[in-house]
């Protein structure tokens, strides 16, 4: 079978997970369409969240130390408000930055080598012109946070450091030269059972692992996953936590986030937990099994309204040739009621 839909590409290179704003899929046998078919595929946001860990902001206000009349007057001293609350640390202290590896909008990814041991990283570093708000500071913070307590679970990106300089802030993480699993599902248009059964179990332990350490992901779509190498049977690593957040037990979450082909229907209702990232996760296995998404439209609009309908075709090709037991796993991560929806740990 061949591509069943595909995404312009930006020209320079897509390493590590970080490319330009807006993904645009498309159906085959409807070229003639391909101007409605551009959805742009970044995260959805209320106007309180900022969509990524690219969207931050900084604040760089300085101040003197008040000191009485009648003592000598020494030489003010100046205190920087940095974004990571630590004194400036240069990047380039630590790694030797190379190549250009991707370009978003609001960040650039760099191939960096580490001084003291020759090993090789990606290095992302986002312009401080592009921070402004205490939101957009207290996103980011949240985003580090989240990293550092996720790296070293496996199918996870190692995060290695930040660092914050008066231009930018560098996130330095393992590098993973195979790409996206967009991209890897593009050139192949759609898997066998064995191969999405392989993918999608390392998607649920990522989602396993991440409800266990007491994250909700938010975003998770095949750009979010990459290859460790270019390698067939290369690990799958997931990346990408600017929309995810420490759950809160109890709590209703409200604002709507996400991406518009995987966002669950509960999100669209403003009141969901943890059990978007299932819904999402079966979105990525119906594509894995026939190289489409399960809700489709021209427009975001319509997309949403197919989500909320929930019907799920399972007749057209290749569907009729994919084993009971496939369909029922999808039918069940697809679940319309997340009370209802089966678990990460089952």
């Amino acid at each position: 079978m061949g591509c069943c839909f595909t995404k312009d590409k930006a020209p320079e290179p897509q390493q590590n997970g970080y490319r330009s704003a807006g993904e645009n899929y498309q159906r085959p046998h409807e070229h003639h369409h391909q101007r409605h078919h551009q959805q742009q595929q970044q995260a959805i946001v209320v106007a309180q969240h900022k969509p990524s860990s690219n969207h931050y902001q900084p604040q760089q206000a300085a101040f003197k130390t008040s000191v009485p009349a009648s003592s000598p007057s020494p030489r003010p001293v100046q205190k920087v408000d940095t974004i990571l609350g630590k004194p400036y640390e240069e990047v380039k202290s630590h790694y030797t930055l190379g190549k250009e590896l991707g370009r978003g909008q609001f960040g650039v990814t760099y191939l960096c080598t580490e001084i003291s041991t020759g090993r090789q990283y990606a290095c992302k570093s986002i312009s401080k012109r592009k921070l402004v708000t205490k939101n957009d500071k207290e996103d980011m913070k949240r985003e580090i946070h989240i990293m550092q307590h996720l790296s070293g679970q496996p199918n996870i990106v190692e995060f290695k450091g930040a660092y914050e300089d008066k231009q930018a802030v560098h996130l330095v993480m393992e590098l993973c030269a195979g790409g996206e699993l967009f991209d890897r599902i593009i050139a192949k248009g759609h898997y066998t059972e064995r191969a999405a059964a392989t993918i999608c179990r390392a998607i649920v332990n990522v989602v396993h692992a991440c409800h266990f350490m007491g994250v909700m992901h938010r975003d998770l779509k095949p750009e979010n996953f990459l290859l460790a190498s270019k390698d067939e049977n290369a690990p799958l690593k997931a990346t990408d936590f600017g929309l995810s957040v420490f759950i809160e037990e109890g709590k209703d979450y409200r604002d709507i986030v996400g991406s518009a082909y995987y966002v669950a229907p509960e999100v669209l209702r403003r009141k969901y937990g943890k059990e978007i990232d299932i819904w999402s996760a079966g979105v990525i296995l119906y594509i894995l099994l026939s190289g489409v998404p399960p809700f489709w439209a021209e427009t975001e609009k319509g997309i949403f309204d197919a989500i909320l309908q929930g019907d799920i075709d399972f007749e057209s090709k290749p569907w009729p040739s994919i084993s009971l037991s496939a369909k029922d796993l999808v039918k069940k991560m697809l679940t319309k009621d997340p009370k209802k929806r089966i678990t990460s740990a089952q």
